[in-house]
């Protein structure tokens, strides 16, 4: 354990702006793709959870290296460069089109939102992201450090479990039938869960490295996990 285990890390290494910007940059474009469905292996999902389960390995990697309150204020990050792409796409969408660009359907048919889409993603996001961060923060403490694979897998089962039960309900409740809702939910958590499960070794890897450049192993047994708490 390091001498700086139980601070959460005032400064912001480039390091960790880098951890933070491939978080971001995963969550925002999983959402833009998402619109496509495809099917892998009989399942039919959004072409986003090839991405998506991304940001949970990163956010994994923040919440075990820098603690909770850091991976918190990434995740705040996440939601606010999100919602700020959707308003962009948005104003780029009742923007007159030029006369000759004959486009704007397949624009809007593509890059559009409805409002209950749109609530579903951010709700579901907000949720499974910090019960994700939750989890593993706890148990880290809970196993002393130990077992960085049954942190983030189990961490994981969580996060998205509640993500993709949030986001399918929300979303398609009334509109599709109940054993097909709860078969998308089982389908995108499994996918989701078993994509970080396969990248268990970069974690690794990507988690030691940081630990021995930063000198940092945060242990959140002083943490407030009040979501809304942005300060220390």
């Amino acid at each position: 354990m390091s001498e700086h285990a139980n601070a959460a890390g005032k400064g912001y290494s480039a390091l960790f702006v880098a951890i933070a910007a491939l978080f971001v940059t995963s969550l925002v474009t999983a959402n833009i793709i998402g619109v496509k469905l495809v099917s892998l292996f009989g399942f039919i999902l959004p072409a986003g959870t090839v991405v998506f389960p991304v940001s949970y390995i990163f956010g994994d990697v923040l919440t075990e290296v820098y603690g909770f309150r850091q991976a918190r204020r990434v995740i705040w990050l996440g939601f606010a460069c999100n919602a700020l792409a959707v308003l962009a796409i948005v104003v780029g969408q009742l923007l007159p089109p030029a006369p000759f660009w004959e486009a704007q359907a397949a624009y809007e048919r593509i890059l559009g939102f409805t409002p209950r889409l749109l609530g579903a993603s951010f709700v579901a996001y907000l949720v499974g992201e910090f019960a994700n961060a939750f989890v593993l923060a706890k148990m880290k403490v809970a196993t002393r450090g130990r077992w960085l694979w049954m942190r983030t897998i189990g961490s994981t089962l969580v996060g998205q479990g509640l993500d993709s039960l949030l986001f399918m309900t929300v979303a398609f409740a009334g509109t599709i039938p109940a054993g097909g809702l709860l078969a998308a939910v089982v389908a995108q958590w499994l996918a989701k869960s078993a994509y970080e499960a396969l990248a268990t070794p970069l974690t690794y890897v990507i988690v030691g490295a940081l630990k021995r450049r930063e000198g940092l192993d945060v242990y959140d047994t002083d943490t407030h996990f009040n979501p809304l708490s942005l300060g220390e």
